[in-house]
């Protein structure tokens, strides 16, 4: 708790640093939003209010947090991070290309099934050692669903030994990668599994919509199984342009009040 209280504080220093004189006689900059995908929802439903509020325009790019953060490590600007965990934003601040992280929401692992596996919360683990059952998760390294994805895995030892080295070996990671997939005409979850050649899909609880899809069986984890996502947010600093980086300092500290995060439990995600 005091680490995130640090973290805030230090946005608030960072939205401070230039007068407010200052920013009412110079335009607006555009301010550019990096953000792991998973946030593309309820970030854009955010954002939307908040250039309604304030007339500020932002540009949001979405993708797998690992490869945005290495976008930003290779010169790319953006003002503002937004990632699935806290160890990129912390790499970013370790390296003096951003403030110190805060956490923006957190969020669970959940495993979505094709209806005919049958799925439940109670046989999650039959389900996913059932030599019949093609299981895909998300990129590790490249994305944070991919490393939780591998805890869960690892975690399912203590419950059922050998389990681990079993669904390392089914899992498939089919999506969240450096390579750029071939356009989908999925239009539900349930019809990309069967596209990509998997029966389970283990992501998120949260979605980028409000409403559920009906094609797919979600199942929570059981507390022995229970993985827990933390999303780190940090203000880019290599602009070295210090009216970008209080703009972008204030969108942090609006993304962090009580007005936003209301937000975050109509698509899934708890508040900080």
């Amino acid at each position: 708790m005091m680490s995130v209280r640090i973290a805030a504080l230090a946005l608030i220093a960072v939205a401070s640093t230039i007068p407010n004189v200052a920013v009412a006689q110079s335009p607006a900059p555009v301010l550019t939003v990096y953000a792991a995908g998973s946030t593309t929802g309820v970030l854009g439903a955010m954002l939307r209010r908040f250039e309604a509020e304030t007339g500020q325009h932002v540009d949001l790019q979405t993708g797998p947090a690992g490869l945005m953060r290495e976008k930003i490590e290779a010169g790319e600007r953006a003002d503002l991070f937004v990632s699935a965990n806290m160890t990129h934003p912390q790499r970013l601040h370790a390296q003096g290309k951003a403030s110190a992280a805060a956490v923006f929401a957190r969020n669970r692992l959940c495993v979505y099934a094709l209806p005919a596996v049958g799925m439940t919360s109670a046989n999650v683990l039959d389900r996913l050692l059932d030599p019949k059952v093609r299981i895909g998760t998300s990129t590790p390294k490249a994305d944070p669903g991919g490393d939780y994805a591998q805890e869960l895995f690892d975690k399912a030892d203590s419950v059922r030994p050998g389990a681990t080295a079993v669904l390392r070996a089914k899992a498939q990671a089919v999506v969240g990668g450096t390579v750029t997939p071939a356009p989908s005409k999925a239009t539900s979850q349930g019809e990309a599994m069967l596209e990509r050649g998997t029966d389970v899909s283990i992501g998120y609880c949260s979605s980028r919509k409000t409403t559920p899809d009906p094609s797919v069986d979600k199942a929570e984890l059981p507390p022995e199984l229970a993985i827990k996502a933390d999303y780190g947010m940090v203000v880019v600093t290599t602009s070295h342009d210090p009216l970008r980086e209080a703009a972008a300092g204030k969108l942090a500290l609006y993304l962090l009040s009580p007005e936003s995060q209301t937000l975050l439990a109509a698509y899934g995600f708890g508040a900080r």
